[in-house]
């Protein structure tokens, strides 16, 4: 009984295997952006080993003069592979097993949502769906991007707990669905900005379907309030903080030149190149779900049920989504400056991607039950065939964990994080870390951490030191134990931090903390944690009595 109960569940985990196998070769697959996400991950892990639990500073990128990148970076893949790279697998394979759970949780999480609305057979063909659609293979081969591939696990956990909601209150669903949504925020930013209007629309939905109002509203409301509470400690500076940034300078306009042709949407070469190379085909499987959604739509009206009005929905939405990504509708993009938060426009192909495969399940659930279990083979087999081609990297690098977790020759980005009183990019390194650059003295380094460098300095007369570190919001310099004045605009020196030291010894510390913004958002999350805890504790004492 229990293996027929978890058979889709081992078939779908199967299944998810066979486009993987790439992933298990030795090595990185050659991407656009796999291998900095691994130099990221390296940074990001030196900083748990530290003890810096928010990990916002990467002091090895950028040539070595440090980057504020973790700051904006949506750390959950991080995380996830830095607890990997903590039992003892290797950068790299951290991040390729990051990329395969990824790739099958998000089967099994759509899964989950529409077999509970539509039955197995229809969640069985959501799940194909959702992980074969041929935009999931550009990101895990063409683009390496990690946490966009991430966050395709949230928006069908969302909708789950969110439709148990709706069926009965359990405290138990509002706060898996309050994770759900910290899960999607810390996974990437663009791409949650994308979806929660389709998941508000999804609640709408729902409110409007059932009886009891009174309860649904309200605790679809807690939800979304404990995931953003979870999640303050990374949104929040990464949102107000951006504004000491090149990310609105870097980024302006680029949507703009990143249009796609409406014919690329029905076939396109598979390309491992950049924007305007690589495939942006929605998929011929999922381009006939899309065509049989008419007469199912007519189907569903007839027998009067309410997933008609559900399909109707996904299926304008689908065909907007294809609109956004087309020059056509550079007017919209002009005037809503939201969606230039998300920079590419076809990066909308998410949103494809998830209601193609949702339209998937209404589709198998409109045809007569004898013939679901055809129909579900059938999904597979197409889908195996229609996308074998995509299931290959491009290559492979091969780079020992020095590589990675030493100084780096590179930002990891396009220059978007970088300081707005830095240049994008430095250009090599520094031959050391401090130096007098105005006067003479003679420096002794103590000790150096990610956050935290140490120095004793013997000066002859008032000296002028560069700390070659880029300056950001929350770098302090002290000079025993009195914080001193910092000049970091001088233009000589790239954004990178000066200051005086007067004669005699000292102990000059150059140190990385937290604003009054970063705490106040560390302690919001906090405060829903133990929250979340105090909450499932009473419950479950509630329950025993």
């Amino acid at each position: 009984m229990k293996i027929k109960r978890y058979f889709p569940i081992i078939i779908l985990t199967l299944l998810s295997f066979i486009p993987l196998i790439n992933l298990f070769h030795q090595g990185l697959p050659i991407t656009h952006d796999g291998q900095d996400h691994v130099a990221r991950i390296a940074n990001f892990y030196q900083n748990i080993l530290e003890g810096n639990i928010i990990p916002r500073w990467a002091g090895n990128l950028n040539w070595g003069y440090g980057h504020p990148i973790l700051m904006f970076l949506y750390p959950l893949p991080s995380y996830t592979a830095s607890l990997f790279h903590l039992l003892g697998f290797s950068l790299i394979d951290s991040t390729k097993i990051v990329f395969g759970l990824a790739f099958l949780l998000s089967g099994l999480a759509m899964y989950l949502w529409i077999k509970n609305v539509l039955g197995i057979h229809a969640g069985i063909a959501g799940g194909i769906l959702y992980m074969f659609a041929p935009y999931r293979f550009v990101d895990l081969y063409v683009r390496g991007a990690i946490g966009e591939h991430v966050a395709f696990i949230f928006p069908p956990l969302i909708c789950y707990f969110i439709f148990k909601l709706s069926k009965k209150y359990s405290h138990m669903f509002v706060v898996g669905a309050g994770l759900s949504v910290a899960g999607l925020l810390l996974s990437h930013n663009a791409i949650s900005i994308m979806f929660f209007p389709l998941i508000f629309l999804y609640a709408i939905y729902l409110a409007w379907k059932i009886k009891n109002k009174k309860y649904f509203i309200p605790h679809t409301s807690y939800l979304i309030l404990l995931g953003l509470g979870l999640s303050a400690f990374f949104w929040l500076p990464a949102f107000f903080e951006g504004k000491y940034t090149l990310r609105d300078i870097v980024t302006a306009n680029e949507y703009s030149s990143r249009f796609s042709e409406f014919k690329h949407f029905i076939f396109g070469e598979w390309s491992y190149g950049g924007s305007g190379q690589l495939s942006v085909q929605v998929g011929i499987l999922h381009w006939l779900v899309v065509v049989l959604t008419i007469p199912s739509i007519f189907i569903l009206r007839k027998k009067k049920s309410f997933i008609w009005i559900f399909s109707l929905t996904l299926f304008l939405v689908f065909w907007i989504a294809l609109f956004l990504m087309t020059s056509q509708s550079k007017f919209v993009w002009d005037n809503i400056t939201v969606l230039q938060k998300f920079q590419f426009p076809w990066r909308l192909l998410s949103i494809v991607v998830f209601v193609t495969a949702a339209l998937g399940g209404v589709i198998i659930n409109t045809i007569p039950k004898k013939l679901k279990t055809l129909g579900v083979i059938c999904f597979v087999f197409f889908t195996l065939i229609l996308s074998k081609d995509y299931w290959h990297a491009n290559g492979y690098l091969y780079k020992g964990d020095s590589f990675f977790s030493g100084i780096y020759n590179g930002t990891t980005d396009t220059g978007e994080s970088s300081p707005i009183w830095s240049v994008r990019f430095m250009e090599k390194r520094a031959k050391v870390n401090i130096e007098a650059i105005d006067g003479k003295a003679t420096i002794r380094e103590m000790g150096r951490k990610t956050t935290k460098h140490a120095y004793k300095v013997f000066v002859t007369d008032k000296t002028r030191f560069r700390e070659n570190t880029l300056y950001f919001p929350g770098w302090s310099i002290i000079v025993d134990g009195k914080p001193v004045p910092i000049e970091f605009q001088d233009p000589n020196n790239r954004g990178l931090m000066t200051f005086y030291v007067p004669k005699g010894e000292h102990v000059v510390f150059a140190s990385f903390g937290e604003t009054k913004l970063r705490h106040f958002a560390d302690i919001i999350s906090l405060i829903t944690i133990v929250s979340i805890l105090g909450f499932l504790g009473f419950n479950e004492l509630k329950n025993k009595v």
